[in-house]
């Protein structure tokens, strides 16, 4: 049997926490509502008459799809190999989506993905420049 390689999982998790959160995003334009409007209504003006964290939301997730399933010109930056820039961008996601009512689902998504990220990164994984390779081997040593 293989080893799961954490990072793929996570870019799964991630393509569809993203991909979900664009049809969220539009669904939040026809049906604009806070998740929140229980509790409070002082974040209705982020929802209507303008559609400020619609907008918001389906920036987010184009770019966080073009992140995990890079373009040709995205994949020889370093950026793109950096566990640490995903850690620092898919909260600020998982928070847009989870303002939204629409986007609670990606927002918990997000959470799984977050969390297997990490879970990699605490493991010593490594991004490949491709999205679907392994990881190459360590040379061997001939003694």
């Amino acid at each position: 049997m293989g080893k799961l390689i954490k990072n793929h999982w996570a870019r799964l998790i991630i393509m569809v926490a993203s991909a979900y959160q664009i049809g969220a995003s539009i669904e939040g334009f026809i049906w604009p509502k806070i998740f929140w409007d229980f509790l409070t209504k002082n974040l209705d003006g982020a929802v209507k008459p303008i559609p400020i964290l619609q907008i918001l939301n389906l920036l987010l997730g184009i770019v966080g799809l073009c992140y995990e399933y890079p373009l040709p010109f995205l994949k020889e930056m370093e950026i793109y190999k950096s566990f640490e820039v995903r850690l620092l961008f898919f909260p600020m996601s998982a928070l847009c989506a989870a303002l939204l009512y629409q986007g609670t689902n990606p927002a918990l998504y997000y959470i799984i993905g977050i969390g297997v990220y990490f879970w990699a990164y605490s493991e010593g994984e490594v991004i490949c420049p491709e999205p679907w390779m392994l990881p190459k081997p360590p040379p061997r040593s001939k003694v």
